[in-house]
C-alpha cells in the first residue's frame, strides 16, 4: 500500500503495533499478578480459618468436609452476612486488594498513556517541522532563492511531492535564468546597436548639413550623397544582421534541410562575392569533388559560408588567395575556407564569434561585427560546428562540420 511507503508513517505504524503488543503484554502480566495476589489472599484466609477451627478442637473430618464443599445454602449466606462477610459486605483484606489493584492499574495506565502521547507528539512534531521547513524553502523558490532544496532522501507520498516541487523549481530556475540572460542580451544588444548606429547617424547628419549649405554645388552634392548611401547601407546591413540573429536566438527559423550537391552550395555562396574579389584582385579557388552531397538548408548555409568568405576578403590584400575545399567521411562532412592573409592574433581568436567584436588590428576594416556570429548561429542551428585556426602573417582556416545523415 502507498500509505506505508512513507518512512516516517511506516515507523509510526511499527511503533503502534509494538506499543499494542506491549500493552497486551503488560495487561496479561497485570492479570497474572492479580490472580496470584487473589490466590495468596484466599490461601491466607483459608489457613486462618482452619487454624482457628483446629484450636477449637473441631474434628479434621468436619473441617475437611467444610473446605471441600462446593454447595451453598441460604442459612450459610445469612450467617456470613451477619458476620459481615457476605457478598455485599466489605472485608478488610478485600478493601486492601482493591486499593492495591487500583494503584497498580493507575500507575501502569498513566505510564502507557504518557508513552503514547509523548511518542505521538514526537511523530507529529517531526512532521510539522518537516512541513515548516518545506514551506520556508518553497517561499524562497517563489522569491527567486534556489540556494536550499527540499529533502528527498526518503520514500513516501510527501517526498514524492517534494520531488515534484523540486522539478518545478528547477524549471522555474531555468526560466528565471533564461529571462535574465534574455534581459542581459537585450540590454547588451540595444547598447551595441545604439553604439553602432551612432556613427553613421552622426555622419548622415553632417552630410545632410553640408548638402543643405551647398545645394547648387553638384560635386559636393554627388560626393556626399554617395557617403550617405554608404552610411545607409551600413545601417541596413546592421539592422538586417541583427534581425536574423534575433530570429535564430528565439528559434523562429525552421531550417529546411535537404540534400544538395556541394557544388550548388558553394556556387550559391560565392555568387555575390566573385565580382568583389575580381575588383580587389583576389582569387577564390574551389577544390574538391563537386558530385559529393551535403544535407543542409541551402539559403541559410550559403549565407553562413558567404559571411566567412566576406570576412576573408576583408582581411586579405591584393593578390591573396581564398581557398574553399571539403572532405566527406562516413560520419562527417567538413568544409574548409582558408586564406593566406594576415591571420588572427591569439588575443583575438577566442572573441571573433562575439557580436560587434572588433579587433584593434582591424579597426580600419569596414563591417558591423556580426558576420561571423551570424555564421556561427546558422551552422549551430542546423546541428553543425564551426571552428577556426589561424597563424599571424600566414593565414586563417575556418572549418564547418556537419554530421553525415546515415
Amino acid at each position: 500500500m502507498s500509505l506505508f511507503q512513507d518512512k516516517q508513517i511506516r515507523k509510526y505504524w511499527i511503533f503502534m503495533i509494538c506499543y499494542a503488543i506491549f500493552v497486551m503484554s503488560v495487561g496479561s502480566l497485570f492479570i497474572l499478578i492479580e490472580c496470584n495476589t487473589i490466590k495468596k489472599i484466599y490461601v491466607t484466609h483459608d489457613e486462618k480459618v482452619v487454624s482457628s477451627l483446629l484450636e477449637q478442637n473441631v474434628p479434621k473430618v468436619v473441617i475437611e468436609n467444610a473446605m471441600t464443599c462446593s454447595e451453598t445454602s441460604k442459612d450459610g449466606q445469612h450467617f456470613l452476612n451477619r458476620l459481615g462477610r457476605g457478598e455485599n459486605s466489605s472485608s478488610s483484606f478485600l478493601l486492601e486488594f482493591e486499593k492495591q489493584t487500583f494503584v497498580i492499574f493507575g500507575i501502569v495506565a498513566s505510564i502507557l498513556i504518557l508513552t503514547y502521547f509523548i511518542s505521538s507528539f514526537i511523530f507529529f512534531w517531526s512532521r510539522k517541522k518537516l512541513y515548516y521547513k518545506a514551506e520556508k524553502i518553497i517561499d524562497n523558490y517563489i522569491n527567486g532563492d534556489f540556494s536550499e532544496h527540499l529533502p528527498q532522501n526518503s520514500e513516501g507520498d510527501i517526498y514524492r511531492f517534494f520531488s515534484s516541487v523540486e522539478r518545478l523549481s528547477t524549471m522555474l530556475q531555468s526560466k528565471n535564468n533564461a529571462e535574465h540572460k534574455v534581459k542581459e542580451f537585450l540590454k547588451s544588444t540595444i547598447s551595441n546597436i545604439s553604439h553602432q548606429l551612432k556613427t553613421p547617424l552622426a555622419a548622415l547628419n553632417i552630410y545632410q548639413g553640408i548638402i543643405s549649405e551647398e545645394p547648387e554645388n553638384e560635386e559636393v552634392v554627388r560626393r556626399f550623397s554617395e557617403k550617405i548611401g554608404i552610411s545607409l547601407n551600413h545601417m541596413e546591413q546592421l539592422i538586417g544582421a541583427m534581425l536574423k540573429i534575433t530570429r535564430l536566438d528565439i528559434g523562429n527559423i525552421a531550417f529546411e534541410k535537404k540534400e544538395y550537391y556541394i557544388s550548388e552550395l558553394i556556387s550559391h555562396s560565392v555568387s555575390q562575392l566573385t565580382e568583389r574579389a575580381i575588383c580587389e584582385k583576389k582569387q577564390i579557388r574551389i577544390l574538391g569533388n563537386i558530385k559529393q552531397v551535403i544535407n543542409c538548408d541551402l539559403e541559410w548555409t550559403s549565407e553562413a559560408i558567404g559571411n566567412i568568405i566576406k570576412n576573408a576578403l576583408d582581411h586579405t590584400k591584393q593578390g591573396d588567395i581564398i581557398r574553399i575545399s571539403w572532405e566527406c567521411t562516413p560520419v562527417i562532412f567538413r568544409i574548409f575556407i582558408s586564406d593566406n592573409g594576415n591571420g588572427i592574433a591569439q588575443e583575438d581568436i577566442h572573441h571573433i564569434f562575439k557580436r560587434f567584436y572588433r579587433s584593434k588590428h582591424s579597426l580600419n576594416v569596414q563591417g558591423v561585427g556580426l558576420g561571423l556570429p551570424l555564421a556561427k548561429s546558422i551552422i549551430e542551428g542546423q546541428g553543425g560546428l564551426i571552428s577556426v585556426q589561424s597563424e599571424v602573417t600566414k593565414g586563417t582556416t575556418f572549418t564547418i562540420s556537419f554530421l553525415t545523415e546515415l
